[in-house]
């Protein structure tokens, strides 16, 4: 296991982990907006910067994303020097001017000593940030429903031509996955409505439940080869009987 300093603590990392990941599991805190666990590394919102040395670098230095970075024996890494915090209040001057009611914006803002921006306030604020998350989940999950559009500050996340998504699912995970709640949807027992696309929804047999869209359904189906019927019944009542069946097969034992 690669053994390396962060912070002056030293951690020891798993083989092939980036150094984002090895601070996050030694407890020192790295901020970010792009990453997210269940997904590959980024590096867009370039706030995870940290300096990286050697002893044998005779103290030069160099400035890098920590979710891409690999770890490595003897690698030295800190996290808080003045030109990675320099970069981050810059990185976050420009987000609170594009986002200036955006609440997590302001809070990691003002944890980096910013209140107001030093830049021209966008006349139509957005609570998108162009993390991106949404779009690599969709790509992830094989939809590709939604995407990022046009160029500079009129860059935005959207479907094609901003009409109803053909391709969306209706799963949600856009939404869940969105560190600012940007996406809105509205879903019930009777129907689910996002990006403009309205789904019906699968209620299962047994509590009534509504617990996925049709269309998501299908989608699951066709790309694993699970029968139409696994899904009509939700999780919740999967479990119990799976509980039931233990405890029937304990019993006989």
């Amino acid at each position: 296991m690669p053994t390396l300093t962060i912070d002056g603590k030293t951690v020891q990392a798993r083989e092939g982990a980036f150094v984002l990941e090895a601070a996050r599991a030694a407890g020192v805190h790295i901020p970010t907006l792009c990453h997210h666990e269940a997904l590959e590394p980024w590096g867009g919102c370039r706030l995870c910067l940290v300096d990286v040395t050697k002893k044998s670098w005779d103290g030069w230095a160099r400035m890098v994303v920590s979710c891409l970075y690999p770890v490595e024996d003897g690698l030295i890494v800190l996290t808080s020097t003045p030109r990675v915090q320099a970069t981050r209040k810059v990185v976050l001057d420009l987000l609170l001017a594009r986002c200036p009611e955006t609440p997590l914006v302001r809070k990691l803002a003002r944890e980096h000593g910013i209140e107001q921006t030093t830049y021209q306030v966008n006349p139509e604020p957005t609570d998108c940030i162009l993390c991106g998350l949404c779009t690599r989940v969709c790509d992830y999950i094989g939809v590709s429903a939604i995407s990022a559009v046009n160029r500079g500050a009129g860059r935005e996340i959207a479907p094609p031509f901003h009409q109803a998504p053909p391709d969306c699912i209706g799963c949600l995970a856009c939404a869940e996955v969105c560190p600012t709640d940007y996406i809105p949807y509205q879903t019930s027992d009777r129907g689910r409505t996002i990006w403009n696309k309205t789904f019906e929804m699968v209620r299962c047999p047994e509590c009534g439940r509504a617990h996925i869209t049709r269309a998501q359904a299908a989608f699951y189906g066709g790309k694993n080869g699970v029968p139409a019927g696994y899904f009509e019944t939700c999780d919740a009542c999967k479990r119990r009987h799976q509980a039931a069946t233990f405890a029937s097969l304990q019993a006989r034992a």
